[in-house]
């Protein structure tokens, strides 16, 4: 097959423009064509009044070769790369140890179901609730402020991307096309098939509940085995090699091979791999508020009269600037059509998030703004230093909102003048249990506060009406990010750990959904040829 990239066609073209665009670059015959696929489809907004589709098509031709070399100084053609994904190894029949998979967020689902696929019949233990019980207690939260610890937008099967927009994209170089693996894994398990060719793909919160439960089941039929409600409370090590694990029911359980897939709160596990001796050391993260907007200014300003359209979807955004201070603002997490959730995982403290469903269809678009920290300069010393600023941070968030779990908010324009607010304006607030209007400049540190005071002005150059101040910020965002690494070598296992292999968000190898699952395919690669050696 072909691949062509980079054709250009107008928003509402016709049927048959896509087959017209093929025959026109290849400068063939329309009967020399006989099939093409959508691979790609994305979208250039910079013109509003011409939008543009822009698609990556793989083609079947005749005389393909030839039309190659005819071709062979055009970047946009080129063969068509083979995606499909290659199993690294298969477990011989006589294995008996069993590879274990701690968290079962889309890192430690993708390790558990590539290891069952490769027939290594792992266990996979996950701490929280299996995800309708889940979502039950997360719902009871928002609207009972009954928090459960070990069942919430943290815990829990299917992890924090559960209750997120659903994205399906990431920056993370992919040579070996791991994503794509991720993607039909998921089409296979009910996901739209457009997530397959769409340019930002996402799936929502309740169709990922679904997908997740049917990629359970296959991961048992393939003989593998989840134990929900099971925490690791301890790693046994012996002369550097992990040989077990103690969980919270009391059982030990021995194996030489784990997939540390915990997400980026599982604080308590930190503490306790820091405690044995593991090497961890503190990374950047970013802390900051969610903003909303009304998602038809967003629209408008991004497609201005095509804003509607069903190809082009809600707009998102995204948005840097650097600031005077030396300290970067910037969008993350952005969830058109969304809401803005309670995200806390630990008693007497406030932290908020974003969501969507499938349909991006409330009336709000949110996203963080978030300012970068790091260890050097803002949280020094201690590996676990950036924990206990997040706690800090949560826990002011929590008493400015009223010590109830409501979430402190102020207008932007209120903000930005530096002074309380007392009414809500033109936006109305999607965070459940419900908001309390304060002064936000309370709650962050004065170097985060100056700075998005100083980026929310620049962001509405970009995105007219981003300042205005109806607009709604909420705190505190503080998990964006793992505060922690837990570092490993070229081999996928802890630096001073043989046995444990880091992955993920929690472990600080990833950032979303899609690497989380990139990496959690890697992580049991890694695993099953480790297991296969010494076999």
């Amino acid at each position: 097959m072909i691949r062509l990239t980079e054709i250009k066609l107008p928003l509402d073209h016709n049927e048959d423009a896509i087959g017209q665009a093929i025959v026109d670059k290849l400068k063939i015959k329309p009967e020399q064509l006989h099939s093409y696929n959508v691979f790609k489809r994305g979208y250039d907004a910079r013109k509003k009044t011409a939008i543009l589709l822009i698609y990556t098509l793989d083609i079947e031709v005749d005389n393909e070769e030839a039309l190659l070399n005819t071709f062979s100084k055009d970047q946009h053609v080129k063969p068509a790369p083979d995606t499909s994904y290659k199993f690294v190894a298969q477990a011989p029949a006589n294995i008996t140890e069993r590879p274990v998979v701690i968290g079962f967020g889309p890192c430690g689902l993708f390790a558990g179901l590539v290891l069952a696929q490769m027939g290594f019949n792992p266990i996979i233990l996950e701490r929280g609730k299996e995800v309708r019980e889940r979502t039950k207690d997360t719902f009871g939260f928002w609207r009972k402020r009954t928090l459960n610890t070990e069942s919430n937008v943290q815990f829990g099967e299917g992890g924090a991307g559960t209750f997120s927009d659903g994205k399906l994209y990431s920056q993370v170089k992919d040579p070996k096309h791991y994503g794509r693996k991720v993607i039909t894994e998921f089409v296979e398990a009910g996901a739209p098939d457009e997530i397959l060719y769409v340019s930002k793909p996402h799936i929502g919160t309740f169709k990922l509940v679904t997908m997740i439960e049917k990629m359970r089941a296959r991961i048992i039929e393939l003989g593998g085995e989840i134990r929900f409600s099971t925490r690791v409370d301890d790693i046994h090590i012996d002369d550097g090699q992990v040989t077990g694990l103690t969980l919270s029911n009391g059982e030990n359980l021995d194996t030489r091979h784990v997939v540390l897939a915990v997400g980026h709160s599982a604080r308590d596990t930190f503490k306790m791999i820091h405690d044995k001796g593991i090497y961890v050391e503190a990374k950047p993260f970013s802390v900051g508020f969610r903003i909303e907007h009304k998602q038809s200014m967003i629209d408008e300003c991004r497609f201005g009269d095509n804003a509607g359209n069903p190809i082009l979807g809600s707009a998102d955004y995204k948005l840097v600037h650097h600031c005077d201070n030396g300290r970067t603002v910037y969008s993350f997490c952005m969830c058109p059509g969304g809401t803005v959730v309670a995200a806390t995982s630990e008693e007497g403290r406030v932290v908020t998030n974003g969501m969507s469903q499938y349909s991006r269809s409330e009336r709000n678009a949110n996203s963080a703004i978030v300012v970068g920290i790091n260890p050097e300069k803002d949280f020094p010393g201690h590996p676990l230093a950036g924990i206990d600023l997040q706690r800090k941070l949560e826990e002011q968030a929590y008493a400015l909102g009223g010590s109830n779990y409501d979430a402190p908010a102020q207008l932007i324009g209120d903000f930005l003048k530096g002074k309380p607010s007392g009414n809500l304006g033109g936006v109305e607030p999607s965070y459940t249990p419900g908001i309390k209007l304060t002064d936000l400049g309370k709650v962050l540190p004065q170097f985060a506060i100056d700075a998005i005071r100083e980026a929310i002005p620049a962001f509405n150059k970009q995105i007219r009406g981003f300042s205005t101040n109806d607009g709604l910020l909420t705190g505190v965002e503080t998990r964006t990010s793992s505060p922690i690494s837990i570092k490993r070598d070229k081999s996928f296992q802890s630096i001073n750990t043989k046995g444990l292999y880091p992955a993920g968000e929690g472990a600080g190898y990833a950032g979303g959904i899609l690497s989380a699952g990139i990496d959690g395919i890697k992580a049991a690669e890694a695993v099953a040829l480790s297991m296969l050696e010494n076999a």
